[in-house]
């Protein structure tokens, strides 16, 4: 009995062993497995600083290796496919433009050209009627080639990033909003895709800040990291919102989508009554150079 005993403890002490061996072989395993399900690819980012290819065990270096490499098949990816939505997007938007330029806007002008030749055929009880039917003509006019100049900025192709937005905040100084914009660092060499979406988000943030917001002050900064990155940052006096109430007719999720094409980083602050400030950060290995996309 007393032998039978000692076998059973030692098998015990055995199988005890075994686990525990097991636990300690499976706890990187572990950490790994909740490190991944971390990650989340809606959003731009680093890894977990754990996910370095180094495990401490073969299986788990195996399982970091294809799981980086993975990663890395997915935002490779992920940019081709936001560079080309991109692009997609502006030359729908500059195909627009062109139509109204071309076509509603030759359509006004005839009808402005109609509008003398009546004016001075007319009677003179029906110049005040006509002078003002033509004061709407031309107001439409001005509306079209704003509204043709917003979809696709030539200040964006012909100035520069610094200088298409800073006309953006010229525009609202002209009202009765303070408006003012600062520059830091050579943003010359930006590509194509960061231009863009960086464009968009200001003109956005913008849009919001005078049509939703009801700012009368809005500060607009852009600057190049020492990263290499850029750093959009456009901060009003506005009413604010509540975030409950912010995916409706505000644009957010557009921009997010776009910041997210390029591996940017959107981030926005606002209260009720207490303005907003919308903060779009691009890293530097998320832009490319000279007009080629990332890759």
């Amino acid at each position: 009995m007393t032998l039978a005993i000692v076998v059973l403890l030692v098998a015990v002490a055995a199988l005890s062993a075994s686990l525990v061996r097991q636990r300690r072989r499976s706890r990187p395993l572990e950490r790994l497995i909740e490190d991944m399900e971390k990650v989340d690819l809606s959003h731009a980012g680093p890894l977990p600083r754990s996910i370095d290819g180094v495990g401490e065990t073969e299986e788990v270096e195996r399982l970091e290796l294809a799981f980086l490499r993975m990663m890395r098949r997915l935002e490779a990816e992920r940019r081709r496919a936001g560079s080309a939505a991109l692009q997609a997007q502006e030359q729908e938007r500059a195909r627009v433009a062109r139509d109204l330029h071309d076509e509603v806007n030759q359509s006004l002008t005839g009808l402005l050209l109609r509008l003398e030749a009546a004016r001075e055929a007319a009677p003179p009880e029906m110049e005040a009627e006509l002078d003002e039917t033509k004061a709407l003509a031309n107001q439409a006019m001005r509306e079209l080639l704003s509204l043709a100049r917003q979809l696709r900025p030539t200040a964006l192709d012909d100035l520069g990033l610094a200088a298409a937005i800073a006309g953006q905040v010229e525009q609202l100084g002209r009202s009765e909003i303070d408006a003012g914009f600062s520059a830091g660092g050579d943003l010359s060499d930006l590509g194509d895709d960061a231009q863009l979406v960086v464009y968009r988000v200001a003109q956005e943030a913008l849009s919001n800040a005078t049509r939703h917001g009801g700012a009368s002050r809005i500060e607009a900064k852009l600057r190049r990291r020492e990263d290499g990155g850029v750093e959009l940052e456009v901060r009003d006096d506005g009413r604010g919102f509540a975030f409950d109430e912010a995916e409706r007719g505000l644009g957010i999720a557009g921009m997010r989508e776009r910041a997210l094409l390029i591996g940017g980083e959107l981030t926005i602050e606002s209260r009720p009554e207490h303005g907003t400030t919308v903060r779009l950060v691009v890293p530097g290995d998320s832009i490319a150079v000279t007009g080629e996309p990332a890759q």
